[in-house]
């Protein structure tokens, strides 16, 4: 993501917060070949102002493994995955951080077929299977989520921390985490 990764950055440190809420930013690099990793180098230096982790994975392992690296390093209360292609807008973040802020959720989704606005036209084959995997994934955990592979995915951390160790390198992870998330949270009833 060598050309969006700053630009994502920078939308991602002027996004709004919730009331009293401050951001850490945790950047997973998987081993990136492309010049990703000399541009989250730059980042401390580019927004004095912004607390980072910057973290370079000696090799590939997928958005899976980068994702639970960048789990394990977040300190704070809330965890908010967000992917470097500029797929998803930071100034989202009110919307779904609000839910946990309020109480009223413990992991929230997003989704890129629910909007009140414009969103971006998404490929045919793509959407189908995507459909068919959040369908799927619905019959297993008892929930109606409309898009479970999208990147917005909230969590409180001590939700992350009470579902233990996740498996999944790749994007299984998607499905994995939702599964053990759900029924963590159906234990808790």
């Amino acid at each position: 993501e060598q050309a969006t990764v700053q630009t994502l950055i920078r939308r991602v440190v002027e996004a709004p917060l919730p009331a009293g809420m401050t951001r850490e930013i945790v950047c997973v690099n998987d081993h990136s070949t492309d010049g990703t990793a000399p541009k989250l180098d730059e980042l401390p230096s580019l927004f004095p102002g912004a607390a980072f982790q910057i973290v370079h994975k000696p090799h590939n392992q997928g958005k899976g493994a980068a994702l639970r690296d960048g789990f394990a390093r977040a300190t704070g209360d809330v965890v908010l995955v967000q992917d470097a292609d500029l797929e998803y807008d930071p100034n989202d973040y009110l919307c779904l951080l609000e839910p946990i802020v309020g109480g009223s959720a413990d992991v929230v989704y997003g989704s890129r077929f629910v909007s009140g606005g414009p969103h971006r036209v998404l490929y045919f084959w793509h959407t189908l299977g995507n459909k068919v995997i959040t369908f799927t994934s619905n019959m297993f955990t008892n929930l109606n989520l409309t898009d479970v592979e999208v990147c917005y995915k909230v969590f409180r951390s001590d939700v992350l921390k009470r579902i233990g160790p996740l498996k999944c390198d790749r994007f299984g992870f998607e499905v994995e985490v939702t599964a053990v998330a759900s029924r963590a949270r159906a234990g808790d009833e």
